[in-house]
This record gives C-alpha cells, structure tokens and sequence, in this order.
C-alpha cells in the first residue's frame, strides 16, 4: 500500500504524539504482507499489522517507545506462538506535529540505526523520483523505504440518502479509494463523514460531472429519478471509467429508452451497469452497499484498472 500520510497527519493532530509500526520485511509465512502499518497512541490504535501476539505485543511496546525508531526481529513461532511460522522484522517511529511536517511527501526513508543514507538507498530514491514509478515498501541496507500512499481510484458517489450512506460506510476505510460524495444541500449528509472523503454539497449536481475525472468511477442513487437521469446523460457526454445506476431492470428499460432519446447510441449507453450490486443479498441499504463494493473490488475489476492505469 505504502505510507499513509494522510491518516497518521490526522492522527496526530487528534492524539498528539503517535507510533508507527510498520511490517518491514517477512521470511517465511506473515499475518500480513511488507508495508502493513497501524498508528499506536496512549490509548488507542488504528490499522493492522495482522492482529494476534505480534500486534499486542508491539501495539504495547509502541505506546512506551523512548527511542525515536527501533527495528525489532520476531520469530512468530516459537517467540509468540503463533501458527504462521515465519518471522517478520517491524520498524517503529514516533511522530508529533513536526515530525510529520518534516516527511517527504513522495518517497519516505529512515532508519533506526543512523549515519549516513547508503548509496543503495540514494539510487532507489532517484530512479523512483527521477521516472514516477514508486518503490515497493522494503527494508534495504537497514533503511525503510515506502512510497507515500496516493489513492489510485477516484469513486464518485452521487446521492447521500440510506443507499448513499450506506456505501461510504463500507468504501471509506478502503485506502485505494478517493471518494468524493456529492447531493443538493449540506442537511443531506450526515453530521460526521468519514475522513478522506471530501463532500460537495451543490444546488445542481448534474453541473458537476464536467469536473469529474475522465477515469473516475461513478455510482448514481440520488432520491430522483429525474436526477439520476441527468446524471446519466451528462456522464455518457463526459467519459468515465465505470458507472452504476441503483434502481431495477424496470427503471433501466425506461432510462435505456429516455437515453436513447437524448441521442446516446445504445452501445455507449451499455457502458453504464444497472442494476447494481448483488439483488441475492435483498434490498436492505447495507446489504446493496456490500454487493456494490464487492463488484468494485472484485480481481476482474482491479486488472481492468491496473491495465488502464498502466497504459
């Protein structure tokens, strides 16, 4: 994933100070991959480097860490008893408010053991910054180096109702996803939004889809569907990576012909997905968001991306 700026900045301005626990390098079987991170504070925490002993036991070393970083070795087995089996070397940070301030906004490296940054390092950091492309997360030469995490989806969701609600509830935790949430007035949303979700509350949503990104993932379930057809049209003009439109196989068939009407040709028209979710899992607002977020995230999906991302 890579090293989420964004939530420890907000996590630090809401505990104070905060340690960071990174999986730095694996041998053997892992709870979690290279790069898995949590933020530890006096009396709290948040992500995962894979749960059990292993996170216990250094979610409580971290909230007694003097040191500024420290890279500890653990054999899973017969150090915690675990069943994984292999061993996993973790690099622990603390950051306040300068701290944080002070990290490079693009590629991260630090170590715990100090002197000066090996050539091996310097080389990696100038190719990743000289042709774009970011490193994998990975413990070199004694040196931790993660790419800064930049979301690479950007998901618009149209429609703050249950439905609405609902999906960001699932998708916001998701760190791949740039979410932005739009409707017709600020009392449509609700009091608290997640972080990283960016609301825009705007009297005429459909003037917004000239704004979106022609690689951006759109879902439509507004409270009209006047609306929802407006969305649709627009976007059939605008170009979008995907979009889904709530509703049945009734409401597609009048919007399939009202499109028509406008003057989309019904191959482009086939570019929106409706209806959208898994209709097995019923009717009820969490249960479409999960079937909707499962089509999102579904490997099919995520080639599809990597391909365009890539090309």
């Amino acid at each position: 994933m890579g090293f989420d700026l964004e939530a420890l900045r907000e996590a630090v301005k809401t505990h104070g100070k905060v340690t960071r626990v990174v999986i730095a390098a694996i041998k053997g079987s892992s709870p979690r991959e290279v790069g898995a991170a949590m933020l530890v504070w006096k009396d709290g925490q948040s992500g995962t480097i894979g749960g059990g002993v292993l996170e216990y036991e250094a979610a409580q070393a971290a909230r007694t860490q003097i040191v500024s970083s420290r890279l500890t070795h653990h054999a899973l087995g017969p150090d915690m008893g675990q069943c994984c089996g292999g061993a996993v070397s973790l690099f622990s940070e603390v950051f306040d408010a300068n701290a944080v301030d002070a990290l490079d906004d693009t590629v991260i490296a630090r170590t715990a053991a100090g002197g000066d940054m090996p050539l091996s390092v310097k080389r990696l950091l100038a190719a990743a910054r000289g042709q774009g492309i970011a490193p994998d997360p990975q413990l070199i030469d004694g040196w931790m180096v993660e790419p800064v995490h930049k979301p690479a989806r950007n998901l618009w969701i149209w429609g703050a109702g249950h439905v609405g609600r609902a999906l960001v509830d699932v998708l916001a935790p998701l760190p791949d996803l740039a979410i932005t949430w739009v409707d017709t007035a600020p009392e449509r949303f609700p009091n608290t939004v997640p972080n990283g979700v960016t609301v825009v509350p705007v009297a005429k949503p459909a003037e917004l889809v000239r704004h979106a990104p022609t690689n951006a993932e759109h879902l439509v379930l507004t409270y009209s569907h006047n609306l929802d057809l407006e969305l649709c049209n627009r976007l059939l003009s605008h170009d979008f990576r995907f979009a889904g439109l709530i509703g049945s196989a009734t409401k597609w068939a009048r919007f399939r012909s009202r499109l028509a009407a406008l003057g989309h040709i019904p191959e482009r028209i086939n570019r929106i997905t409706c209806p959208i979710g898994d209709p097995g899992l019923g009717k009820h607002p969490q249960m479409i968001a999960v079937g909707v977020a499962a089509d999102l995230l579904r490997p099919a999906r995520q080639n599809e991306l990597k391909k365009d991302l890539s090309a």
